[in-house]
């Protein structure tokens, strides 16, 4: 090789100094890509050579500190004739610039809370004294972030306008009015979020956490939440008591009728859903619901078809308050354990829900591939580990039989059955 310049270059490449590169791109990262400072980095035999033929002096194997603006210094005078900052970018790829990137972020954050300020100032809050409190949940809760910006031009006004105006309204109306979007403060819009953390910090409560809680909260204000649309799916519940209302569940149930749930009738219910100890099943898909009923199951199964509503969640979370023994199944991908995650966090148990019910229900052949954003499995930490490594999903259909058969004998369910939630 008689090119200089070219035999420059592959000594840099040579991997014996991939240490004294990634140790400089961190210096050069930390200092806004300036060549200052120095940097302390092992050399062996072959890394001290090569550095010490580019430097002109000689360099022992160790751990030696290095001179930032003499490598920069030496690059520039070189055949390669390229700054530290280039032969950084040219070795491993763009450098980023944490200064900048650090007070951009600052910047951005600063801008949020002027908007915070601004839109609490348009309202007439500023200087209500509950406001604080307000601010400070938002805070802690990493809301008061520009990701929010949008939500606050919806959040704030809603609050300012159910404090001002006690008009009884539903929330799609109240929403139509602030945003011009009806469904701009659903559950789990970012804005709806928001608006209620405001009302509970002017109410002097704790922020809601459950869709219960949440729907209440509204409704102390006088909005109505909509409470006959979402439904939730059960077959063979027989709630005790002595009402109408759970005797025609039990009557239901023994004739082997599904049934779909509103949130409006469940509220309306009222009393124990579940004596201590009782077991139900929830799943996530019809289809076992559908498949208990053909073949007459014995334990009650309810169905949150797919991310539980609001009845759905309400319901889990009263089976649980009364002492049930709530087990939940759902599907073998991201999506699926996102919701498995959530209802475990309510108090439910797996089922059929670990690491070995995975690879024994993994289907032959390439299957479904798993897509969207990987999430944890804190009920069964290997889980994660093993659908990242097949790549494939496994649909809650694919189990049915084994699934049907829990409920006909109440057998121990799976690997994990027995499990508390993370």
């Amino acid at each position: 090789m008689n090119d200089p310049g070219a035999r420059l270059w592959a000594e840099l490449r040579d991997p014996v100094l991939g240490p004294v590169w990634a140790a400089v791109r961190r210096r050069l990262e930390a200092t806004g890509l300036q060549a200052v400072g120095a940097v302390e980095v092992p050399l062996d035999e072959g890394a001290a050579d090569l550095l010490g033929g580019m430097l002109g002096k000689a360099l022992r194997p160790g751990r030696r500190r290095l001179s930032l603006p003499e490598l920069d210094t030496v690059l520039l005078a070189s055949p390669a004739a390229t700054s530290l900052v280039g032969v950084a970018v040219e070795l491993g790829g763009p450098l980023r610039d944490r200064p900048a990137e650090k007070l951009a972020a600052d910047q951005r954050r600063k801008g949020a809370e002027d908007t915070w300020n601004s839109l609490l100032a348009v309202a007439g809050l500023a200087g209500a004294p509950w406001v604080p409190r307000w601010t400070a949940a938002m805070r802690a809760d990493g809301l008061l972030t520009p990701a929010s910006v949008e939500s606050f031009a919806v959040a704030v006004p809603a609050v300012a306008l159910v404090l001002r105006d006690p008009t009884q309204r539903t929330l799609g109306e109240l929403a139509a009015v602030v945003a011009g979007d009806a469904h701009a403060l659903d559950a789990g819009r970012r804005a709806g979020l928001i608006a209620l953390r405001g009302l509970a910090a002017a109410r002097s409560e704790l922020p809601p956490t459950t869709a219960d809680e949440r729907s209440r909260l509204w409704g102390r204000t006088g909005i109505r939440t909509d409470d006959v649309s979402g439904t939730v799916l059960v077959l063979g519940w027989r709630p005790p008591g002595t009402t109408r209302w759970a005797g025609m569940m039990r009557e239901r149930a023994d004739l082997g009728l599904p049934t779909h749930l509103t949130l409006r009738e469940l509220r309306a219910a009222g009393g124990p859903s579940a004596a201590p100890g009782d077991i139900v099943h929830v799943c996530e898909n019809p289809q076992v619901v559908q498949a208990a009923a053909d073949r007459a199951g014995s334990r009650p199964v309810v169905c949150l078809q797919g991310n539980p509503s609001a009845a759905g969640v309400l319901l889990v979370e009263r089976l649980v308050r009364d002492g049930a023994q709530v087990r939940y199944h759902g599907d073998f991908d991201w999506p699926g354990l996102a919701i498995a995650g959530r209802v475990l966090a309510r108090g439910a148990t797996p089922w059929r829900l670990g690491t070995e019910d995975y690879l024994a229900s993994l289907p032959a052949g390439s299957g479904v591939p798993l897509s969207g954003a990987e999430v944890p499995t804190p009920w069964d930490p290997d889980l994660r580990i093993a659908m990242r490594e097949h790549g494939r999903a496994v649909h809650e259909e694919a189990s049915i039989d084994l699934l049907i058969a829990d409920l006909d004998t109440g057998s121990v369910e799976g690997s994990v059955s027995s499990a508390v939630s993370g």
